[in-house]
């Protein structure tokens, strides 16, 4: 019984690893610092800059019910900045254990907060 136990526990710490390390791409891909992914309510922040979403947003995302529909908006927002459509924000809503990895690692280009065109760099 410990053994099984343990064998869970390692694999939920191997998942928790590899999305740290999956939001961590996401984040550099968009030109934050990878290490906002793992301060909490920081990363949060972050993520609304990344999807082009006002920062006070953040207070509704500690609003118990009102965060579901919150973060669903943000998801549509994410895949947006990086060029995807909605089929794929639903995909991040439903599937994230997929569909951030390949976000991530896949090739997926930053295009802007929510969509719009970044600034070309001087």
């Amino acid at each position: 019984m410990a053994g099984a136990l343990l064998f869970v526990v390692l694999i939920y710490l191997a998942l928790v690893v590899f999305m740290v390390a999956t939001m961590w791409k996401i984040y550099t891909k968009a030109g934050k610092p990878g290490w906002a992914a793992i301060v909490p309510i920081y990363n949060l922040i972050v993520l609304l800059e990344i999807a082009g979403k006002p920062l006070w947003w953040i207070v509704l995302l500690c609003i118990p019910l009102v965060n579901f529909v919150i973060l669903i908006m943000v998801m549509i927002a994410l895949a947006k900045s990086f060029g995807k459509d909605t089929g794929y924000a639903i995909g991040l809503i439903f599937l994230g254990i997929i569909f951030f990895p390949m976000l991530a690692f896949g090739d997926a280009v930053y295009v802007g907060p929510g969509g719009a065109a970044a600034p070309a760099a001087a």
